[in-house]
């Protein structure tokens, strides 16, 4: 009874080409000649023997696209202003599969490690403003550019000693309005003081502080910042919102917005433009979206007409 031999597939025996790989270490098992890697598969050229199929790849997870094969960057989650540690750190997970004493061990390893991740009081300080930070940011729908701004603006409030006698809430609330004010992102002091934990006070106190201290390059809000969101929720055409624009330019330009809120003075041009293309718009209206009352409209827009 002849002997079963094992299954061979034969394969190309060309000359060995740039795609292919000899390897002159390992040798076939049965005719010991030499291997070649194609693909996922490592084959005899001798007899055509697979040796090997579905190769593991011990290489790095990871991929450089900046030709670099020693770039020593990992997988993970990247760094993130908005944490006092940037994101490094490790946290120990929960399981509902652990019972008893070993459960009991690991909540008290938990605790020990969430104090060792707060080793002096500037970091306290931080983890509290970051997550008051983060809340806020969220509250506002914000993105997260906003959120990285802020913090790196309390950084910096921190290392100059500005935190002293003033409260945490107002700095977490002035840095995230200070972050709005620099991308031309239309908040007023009024949303942004509703939806944080700091009063107006505490807010001016900070902000004050900031800009004394640090220079921040804010200038006069101009009331077109407010004008594409005020016309979004009055529901009013590209036509009224551009002729909005160019009233408050002209307010601007004359004066007429000089010691005004702006944001009354961005209503009272949504409400005049609307006037103009008979575009049906109350004064009440205009004053509910910008949080101002209808005499606030009213004499903008009594000063907007008569110059005309």
């Amino acid at each position: 009874m002849s002997q079963a031999r094992p299954t061979h597939v034969r394969s190309n025996r060309s000359e060995t080409t740039d795609a292919t790989q000899i390897d002159t270490v390992d040798q076939c098992p049965e005719c010991s000649g030499r291997t070649r890697v194609e693909s996922a598969e490592r084959v005899c050229t001798e007899c055509g023997l697979v040796v090997e199929a579905d190769r593991i790849d011990h290489g790095p997870e990871w991929r450089s696209f900046a030709d670099d094969d020693t770039n020593p960057k990992r997988t993970g989650a990247p760094l993130t202003r908005s944490r006092h540690d940037r994101g490094l750190s490790t946290e120990i997970g929960r399981s509902t599969r652990v019972k008893g004493r070993k459960r009991r061990r690991l909540a008290r390893m938990r605790t020990q490690h969430n104090r060792a991740r707060i080793a002096t009081k500037r970091d306290r300080n931080k983890v509290y403003a970051y997550t008051e930070i983060r809340r806020l940011t969220g509250a506002l729908e914000l993105p997260t550019s906003i959120r990285d701004t802020a913090c790196t603006l309390f950084d910096s409030a921190q290392s100059e000693s500005l935190l002293r006698g003033r409260s945490l809430e107002g700095f977490a609330c002035a840095c995230v309005y200070v972050a709005c004010r620099t991308a031309d992102i239309a908040r007023t002091v009024d949303e942004v003081c509703a939806a944080a934990k700091a009063s107006e006070a505490e807010h001016r106190a900070a902000f004050d502080a900031m800009n004394r201290e640090l220079g921040l390059p804010i200038g006069p809000t101009s009331p077109v910042e407010y004008l594409a969101r005020f016309a979004s929720e009055l529901g009013c055409s590209s036509a009224v919102e551009r002729r909005a624009r160019e009233l408050a330019d002209r307010a601007v330009e004359e004066g007429i917005a000089n010691g005004r809120n702006p944001v009354g003075v961005a209503a009272a041009c949504l409400y005049t433009a609307a006037r103009k293309h008979d575009t049906e718009c109350t004064q009440q209206d205009a004053a509910d979206v910008a949080d101002v009352t209808p005499v606030t409209i009213r004499r903008t827009y009594v000063d907007l007409t008569s110059e005309e």
